[in-house]
């Protein structure tokens, strides 16, 4: 497939953005959030978390031809995922929202607001996830482990982002939330990488020869019937080599997952460490969600694979 920008955008910014606020919550359920300065913590917090929803939700509209008309997104709840993650979304946001203003007025209640937002943002990797993994003409989608890697390096990435947010607001969470970013980073990597090994293992359901019928061991496409390209020779193929896919893989193995966690590693890290593994791991994991739409193999490409 094609990527496009605007949904790695779209899916590495929310996914961290859930990813926060899941640490945060973790940090309110231990006891933290019990005075003035916590609490604020807590709220500008839930406010970032916010804020990289909305600018994931702002890079999806570049995907849209008509953003105009993006309030259709919704219409098709009942049967389509990304219609509930449209919804869903911004349920995100806005119970997320009551739970950071909760924290800033002192009001009580946050740790009930904050279960419902759980909820909500669990929901929503499930409907961001399934948007591809419901997709069984994609073999290289259709898998648990889509759903799986979704919410792993989503939490992960939020986690890391959690620990660096920290050390400018409460320094004392540091060593607890950087030892959960490592972990979790582990635990994502484990994931990626036994998705990696199932799609490596993965035999076409069809052939050249399935799809016309002819038994032949060696039949060549010479034309796809017109001279030029076209959206299907544009859209459904990402048109990089072998070789290049192979160096994006490494590249996001090692800063998405391998050089995080040794950042991470750190009992005590610095500030600088800290906002070094958020930027680094930012990088890795744009290049992991380009490598994921690139990987998956269009059963259209058949037919489209050569222009003349």
């Amino acid at each position: 497939m094609q990527p496009a920008f605007s949904v790695i955008f779209l899916t590495v910014l929310i996914g961290a953005g859930q990813g926060l606020f899941l640490a945060l919550f973790a940090c309110e359920l231990s006891g933290f959030g019990t005075g003035q300065g916590e609490r604020l913590a807590l709220a500008q917090g839930g406010g970032l978390a916010i804020l990289l929803s909305a600018l994931g939700l702002v890079a999806s509209f570049f995907h849209l031809g008509r953003p105009e008309r993006a309030w259709r997104a919704a219409a098709m709840w009942r049967t389509s995922w990304l219609s509930r993650e449209v919804i869903v979304l911004p349920m995100f946001m806005a119970i997320c929202a009551g739970w950071a203003l909760a924290h800033a007025a002192g009001w009580a209640g946050t740790r009930l607001i904050g279960v419902l937002a759980v909820v909500v943002c669990l929901a929503l990797f499930v409907c961001t996830a399934m948007i591809y993994a419901s997709l069984k003409f994609l073999q290289e989608w259709a898998s648990k482990l889509t759903l799986l890697n979704y919410l792993l390096i989503g939490t992960a990435s939020g986690t890391t982002l959690a620990a660096a947010f920290a050390s400018f607001t409460a320094p004392r969470l540091v060593p607890a939330l950087a030892l959960a970013a490592c972990l979790l980073t582990l635990v994502a990597l484990a994931g990626r990488a036994a998705s990696l090994v199932r799609n490596a293992r993965l035999k076409p359901r069809s052939t050249i020869q399935s799809a016309i019928g002819v038994r032949n061991p060696v039949v060549r496409q010479r034309s796809q019937g017109f001279m030029g390209g076209s959206y299907n020779t544009r859209e459904f193929f990402h048109g990089r080599s072998a070789q290049a896919l192979r160096s994006i893989k490494w590249f996001f193995l090692a800063a998405g997952f391998v050089l995080p966690a040794v950042l991470l590693a750190s009992l005590d890290p610095t500030r600088g460490v800290l906002l070094l593994s958020v930027v680094v791991q930012f990088a890795g994991l744009i290049a992991e969600r380009w490598f994921f739409f690139a990987q998956a193999n269009h059963p259209q490409n058949l037919y489209y694979q050569a222009v003349s």
